[in-house]
């Protein structure tokens, strides 16, 4: 790459990371529903033909944020899991599933966009879904190191629900048994359930002592899926 064209391909960084540092303020002050380009443009003294050039409609720009979020969120669900370890598993899923309240409660806005309401007319596509798998696969992977060992207690599977639970184990993770993979899911869904019922107001006059709520509530959860204390 010549010189020039290292300057250029700064330069479209540069303003790209502008663009998406400008939009983050407007999803704060406005809401995604209300993400606007030309908004963003005033904001940064551009013409919105200028803006198009890097996002060339709102809903791109949107994916752009959303991908960001959830590599953001991942990243910091990832350290927290290589920082533990050295611990048990269970260990290591409740810091995953701190660092990941850690991230939302530092992030709320980000936090909202990708798992508050959706985006009236915006449907994200399928770009978006390795960054927001990283932090499923955090926790699976927590999950299949036990199995590996010693220290995963294989929950018991209604009849009913065998079928299902195979179909998910086989898509989500193959190398688990499907006696996980329910609980599994539902953990996940929890997790994040636990998340928003704090950041968006649900908790207010209900728990007041809430990391220690959380914490005990992810450890209910790591012994649902077979995690050994």
């Amino acid at each position: 790459m010549s010189s020039a064209q290292g300057a250029r391909a700064r330069a479209r960084a540069e303003v790209t990371a502008a663009i998406k540092e400008a939009a983050r303020r407007q999803l704060a002050a406005e809401g995604a529903a209300r993400l606007s380009l030309r908004a963003v443009a005033r904001e940064l003294g551009m013409v919105s033909s200028a803006v198009y050039r890097y996002f060339p409609s709102r809903d791109e720009l949107l994916t752009a944020l959303i991908i960001d979020a959830y590599d953001s969120l991942g990243e910091a669900a990832e350290r927290a899991r290589d920082t533990a370890a050295g611990g048990s598993p269970r260990e290591r899923w409740t810091a995953v599933c701190e660092a990941v309240r850690d991230w939302a409660l530092g992030h709320p806005h980000e936090y909202a966009l990708i798992y508050g309401s959706p985006v009236p007319g915006y449907s994200a596509p399928e770009t978006t879904v390795p960054a927001a798998s990283r932090v499923g696969l955090a926790l699976i992977g927590i999950i299949r190191d036990a199995h590996q060992g010693p220290g995963l207690a294989v929950p018991a599977l209604p009849d009913d629900l065998r079928p299902e639970a195979e179909r998910m184990a086989a898509d989500i993770a193959p190398e688990l048994p499907p006696e996980v993979a329910a609980p599994m899911v539902a953990a996940w869904a929890q997790l994040f359930g636990l998340i928003g019922f704090e950041l968006f107001g649900q908790f207010n006059r209900v728990v007041e002592d809430r990391a220690t709520f959380f914490r005990h509530a992810v450890g209910r959860l790591a012994h649902e899926v077979g995690l050994a204390g």
